[in-house]
């Protein structure tokens, strides 16, 4: 794992060496933690900490296996750069294509930012977006430098990725004590959160009092998180932003239209001429990362009955999910940046018409009503929208407030100029510069964020609400916003237009639409949801006394 060395030893002399005046800026910030010790940086007000390793390198023999604890390390780790990224494809040219990374299968790393003078603060742990197939966590939007200094720590974690994180193969069940696979990364995520609930005393942190938070990608592992009981008692609250509630495979069996994971695993190895795990292990990871993608290989979650004991929609609507206060909400212009997941306009108004019609049968109506033929293209937007990001925020809200539990919505249409001109109001994604308060950190292609006091105060808006929520589960507004009320029975959310704004019922009839064909759909047995919608979506299934 290197980065042991001199450096602590050479600051500790210079320290003796130089005048008080001068070495107070040389002093490095250094925590004897139940992990070991470790060197950070100073940043102004903040202790920050780079890519300190959780977990033994999942590596040779280690490569789909449940992640390890490290053992306390000897010496003092050098926290002063980020870990690499996991090995992933490029990413096509677009508004989230970022700087080349270095990428290591030794990549299970996590960063700290920590105010300076930090005792039993509240803990945010963010998980990144990017399909389960991308991320990093030592990317520049998800600096966590201006979200501690209102009063939180700040984690940000790697987990494996694509086919090295979520493969699942009948030889690796046969060899796992549980007779299981895949769902590796999302294993890391547990074992990460371990990590802090033991640490992070030592930066000041409260184990306590810890949100995990999450956008897309992230947003989904959140979900993951709260279904899964191996990861029960780890946090306290969370945070899903653009989630989606998708069919996940199950492990053995073909189910809701889509082949098991193990299944699914066998074709792709069949496909890269592996004859078994041997074969793949022996494979270089950046070679195994690129090859599995261009086969095909779809990273998801699987339903194993133990990690992932049931689909998200079931564990969610029968309660079974953490216990715990939740923020979540999605972005107006979604699908605007996703275009690939929406299908292509049809050739009248009137074909369009006839095809919903025929797939939706006697719900054909609400959805005409809601997404009609005119006009088509921002239908068609909305419609994939609604069903992948609306319907699940609003479903995970529901849910929550019925056990109980305070829950926050939230719908952000905020959009300006050079995002307006590029036709990517409200994308996916574009809240994370707000949230973080990194508007000036977005990749190349990103629509530049306009340095005015309108976009600098709506920031400073959601670090609020944000950082208040990890403080208290009450996301209260700062800087003039409004308080946000929470879902309740009335439906709150809190719009996020040119400014905040408190309103009830979000999108009248989006929810229970898509509730309806998700729950046809489910209780069938022979249908996913996901962007099978509008004009790609297959015959509905007929009423069920089961389903609104």
């Amino acid at each position: 794992m290197a980065r042991f060395g001199s450096s602590a030893l050479i600051a500790a002399g210079l320290v003796g060496l130089v005048s008080p005046l001068a070495a107070r800026p040389l002093s490095p910030p250094i925590v004897n933690a139940p992990a070991g010790k470790m060197m950070g940086v100073r940043d102004t007000t903040l202790n920050v900490f780079k890519g300190i390793n959780y977990a033994v390198p999942p590596v040779g023999p280690l490569r789909w296996r449940a992640p390890r604890p490290l053992p306390r390390w000897h010496g003092v780790f050098d926290a002063d750069h980020f870990g690499p990224a996991c090995f992933q494809p490029m990413a096509p040219a677009g508004v989230y294509t970022s700087a080349p990374m270095h990428m290591s299968e030794n990549c299970l790393s996590l960063n700290i930012w920590a105010p300076r003078h930090a005792h039993r603060m509240p803990v945010m742990v963010w998980i990144y977006g990017g399909a389960l197939i991308g991320g990093f966590n030592g990317d520049p939007l998800y600096n966590g430098a201006v979200l501690a200094r209102h009063g939180i720590i700040v984690v940000t974690i790697n987990y494996r990725l694509g086919v090295l994180g979520w493969l699942a193969h009948p030889e690796l069940s046969a060899g796992s004590p549980r007779h299981v696979s895949g769902n590796y990364g999302l294993l890391d995520q547990i074992l990460a959160l371990k990590w802090v609930r033991r640490n992070i005393s030592a930066f000041g942190g409260d184990p306590h009092n810890v949100t995990i938070a999450g956008e897309s990608a992230g947003g989904l592992s959140v979900m993951y998180l709260m279904a899964s009981p191996a990861a029960r008692g780890l946090f306290t609250k969370a945070i899903a932003e653009s989630a989606y509630m998708v069919s996940t495979p199950a492990l053995k069996q073909n189910r809701y239209g889509m082949m098991s994971a193990e299944a699914a695993g066998l074709l792709m190895a069949k496909r890269l001429h592996a004859p078994n795990i041997t074969a793949l292990r022996a494979m270089k990871a950046s070679t195994l990362t690129v090859a599995a993608t261009a086969v095909g290989f779809m990273p998801l979650g699987t339903v194993d009955g133990q990690v992932l004991p049931a689909q998200l929609t079931r564990i969610f609507g029968q309660g079974k999910s953490a216990r715990v206060p939740l923020l979540a909400g999605f972005n107006s212009g979604e699908i605007r940046s996703l275009r690939v997941l929406a299908p292509k306009p049809v050739a009248s108004a009137a074909l369009y018409t006839s095809l919903i019609r025929a797939h939706y049968g006697d719900l054909a109506g609400a959805f005409l009503k809601l997404y009609p033929a005119e006009p088509m293209e921002e239908s068609i937007l909305r419609t994939t929208r609604d069903a992948l990001y609306g319907w699940t925020a609003e479903k995970m809200v529901r849910d929550q407030t019925k056990e109980g539990e305070p829950s926050y919505l939230y719908f952000f249409d905020h959009g300006y100029k050079a995002e307006d001109a590029a036709h990517l109001h409200g994308f996916h994604a574009s809240e994370l510069p707000f949230v973080f308060g990194n508007l000036e950190s977005t990749p190349p292609l990103w629509p530049r964020v306009p340095n005015t006091s309108s976009e600098r105060t709506l920031s400073r808006q959601m670090v609020d609400y944000w950082a208040n929520f990890v403080r208290t589960g009450t996301p209260s507004g700062g800087d003039g916003a409004p308080n946000w009320t929470a879902y309740g029975n009335r439906g709150f959310y809190l719009d996020v237009g040119a400014t905040p704004t408190v309103k009830t019922h979000l999108l009248p009839g989006m929810y229970r639409l898509n509730e309806a064909v998700v729950c046809r759909r489910y209780v069938s047995g022979n249908q996913a949801w996901n962007w099978n919608v509008g004009l790609a979506a297959p015959v509905l299934p007929p009423p069920n006394p089961k389903c609104p």
